[in-house]
C-alpha cells in the first residue's frame, strides 16, 4: 500500500522540505551547499556598487543602442525564445516564493510579524540571505525583457526602462544594507511575477487573457503594501534612534542608506504605476487599455520581490539599522 503524502505543517507548509532540495541544486552549480553561502562584499559576484553600476549602464547602452540599430530593420519574431524566457521566470519566481514561505512562516507564526520584519534573527537569517541574493541575481535576467522589446520593435517607455534598472539597484542596496524588512517587498514582487510572467507566457501562445488589467492593479497593490511596511520599519528605527521620546516599536535591522533608497525608489514606483494605470485603463471605462500592450509597463518587484525584488518587479526591500555583512564564502 502506497504511503500517503506528508501533511503540511508550520515547519513544512508544502508537506515536504524544499530547502534540502534547493541546497542540493545550489551545490551542483556553486560547488558547495547553500548552508555555507555568505554574502561578502567584494568577493561574491555582483556584490559591489561598481559591479551593479556597470551592469546597469551596459543595460541602458544596449537597449537604447539596440533600438537605434533596429530603427530601419524588420522586427524579429522570437516567439520561441520569448516563451522560454517567460516560462523560466515564472518557474524561478514560483520556486523562490515557495522557499521564502517555508523560511518565513514558522517565524511569523511563532514570533509575530514585528519580529520578522525588524529583528535581525527574524528577517536576516542565513537561508534568507541566500534567497535575497538569488532574487537579486534574477533582476539581471529580467533585463532581457527590454531586449525582447527593442528586437521586436516595441516602444521603450520611461516606466519600463526606469523600473528595470532601479529594481536591480534597489535589491542591491537592501542586500548590502542588511535590512530585515526586505522580505516583504521581495515576496510580494515574486507573487506578482508569477502572475505577470505567466500572463506573458500565455499571451505569447495566443491565449486570450481577460485579467490583463489586474496585473497592473496587483502591481499597485504590491507597492502600497511595500511602502506601508517600509515606512513603518524606517519610522520606528529613526524614532527609536534619534527621537526616543516619540512613540516607537524599537529599532529595526538594517542600515540607514538602505531605508532612504527603499523609500525613494518604491515611492517613485507607486506614483509611476498609478499614472500608467490611469493613462492606460481608466479612460473610456478601461477600453483604452486594450490598445496598449502591457509589455510597456515594467515588471516590478524584488520580486520578488522582489523582490527585490522587482524588487518589484519585482521585484522587488528596504529598511534601516546597522548590521554588518560577514562571511566565509563568496
Amino acid at each position: 500500500m502506497a504511503s500517503s503524502l506528508p501533511l503540511p505543517t508550520i515547519d513544512r507548509p508544502f508537506g515536504i522540505r524544499l530547502w534540502p532540495l534547493f541546497s542540493k541544486a545550489f551545490e551542483y552549480v556553486a560547488g558547495y551547499p547553500a548552508e555555507e553561502f555568505d554574502f561578502v562584499v567584494g568577493k561574491t559576484p555582483m556584490s559591489t556598487l561598481r559591479d551593479t553600476s556597470i551592469f546597469v549602464a551596459i543595460y541602458y547602452l544596449v537597449i537604447f543602442g539596440g533600438r537605434e540599430l533596429m530603427r530601419n530593420r524588420e522586427p524579429f519574431k522570437l516567439k520561441t525564445l520569448f516563451l522560454i524566457h517567460n516560462f523560466v521566470l515564472t518557474a524561478v519566481s514560483a520556486a523562490l516564493l515557495a522557499l521564502f514561505i517555508e523560511q518565513l512562516l514558522p517565524t511569523i507564526a511563532r514570533r509575530g510579524l514585528l519580529y520578522s520584519v525588524c529583528d535581525a534573527n527574524g528577517g536576516w537569517t542565513q537561508p534568507l540571505i541566500v534567497l535575497y541574493y538569488m532574487t537579486y541575481l534574477t533582476k539581471y535576467l529580467e533585463l532581457l525583457d527590454t531586449v525582447f522589446l527593442f528586437l521586436k520593435k516595441k516602444p521603450l517607455t520611461f516606466l519600463h526602462c526606469y523600473h528595470h534598472g532601479a529594481t536591480a539597484l534597489l535589491c542591491y542596496t537592501q542586500l548590502i544594507g542588511s535590512t530585515s524588512v526586505q522580505w516583504v517587498p521581495i515576496t510580494l514582487n515574486l507573487l506578482v511575477h508569477v502572475v505577470m510572467y505567466w500572463y506573458y507566457f500565455q499571451s505569447a501562445r495566443g491565449v486570450r487573457i481577460w485579467w490583463k488589467e489586474w496585473v497592473t492593479r496587483l502591481q499597485i497593490i504590491q507597492f502600497v503594501i511595500d511602502l506601508g511596511f517600509v515606512y513603518f520599519a524606517s519610522y520606528t528605527y529613526f524614532a527609536s534612534t534619534y527621537w526616543p521620546w516619540m512613540p516607537n516599536w524599537g529599532s529595526c535591522a538594517g542600515k540607514e542608506f538602505a531605508a532612504y533608497s527603499g523609500i525613494v525608489i518604491l515611492s517613485s514606483y507607486l506614483v509611476l504605476f498609478i499614472s500608467f494605470y490611469f493613462a492606460t485603463y481608466a479612460k473610456k471605462g478601461g477600453k483604452a487599455g486594450g490598445k496598449k500592450s502591457l509589455r510597456e509597463a515594467p515588471k516590478a518587484a524584488a520580486s520578488a520581490s522582489g523582490s527585490f525584488v522587482d524588487a518589484a518587479n519585482s521585484h522587488r526591500t528596504s529598511t534601516p539599522n546597522g548590521s554588518s555583512v560577514r562571511s566565509r564564502r563568496a
